[in-house]
């Protein structure tokens, strides 16, 4: 899954959401249950996520969204095999930017 964010520091859970594609009430149940995601907060309690928590999220989102894993599932595979599955990901998004962009080309022949 490719998300289409701006470079920023920090993202808020409304943008995220849309980014994703999901309701932010699924964002805040994932914060809760995985600890890798820690956005900071500001005095109103508003999360602020930054490139490295929409990094884990897309991780998160494809264990769960994508490759069908169980909450607990996602939480011992991102446990025991972080690094592992985070170059995997990081090959998997690489290539699917290459199909699109064959894609693209593609089409304007």
């Amino acid at each position: 899954m490719h998300i289409d964010l701006p470079e920023k520091r920090y993202y808020g859970i409304g943008e995220v959401a849309r980014a994703f594609d999901v309701n932010t009430s699924l964002i805040r149940f994932w914060e809760k249950e995985f600890d890798v995601i820690q956005p900071k907060k500001n005095a109103k309690g508003n999360r602020k996520f930054t490139p490295k928590d929409i990094k884990n999220l897309q991780l998160i989102y494809h264990l769960v969204k994508e490759r069908g894993f169980t909450l607990e599932g996602a939480k011992i595979h991102l446990r025991e095999e972080r690094q592992k599955t985070l170059s995997n990901f990081e090959i998997i998004q690489k290539l699917e930017r290459v199909k699109s962009e064959l894609i693209k080309i593609k089409n304007q022949l």
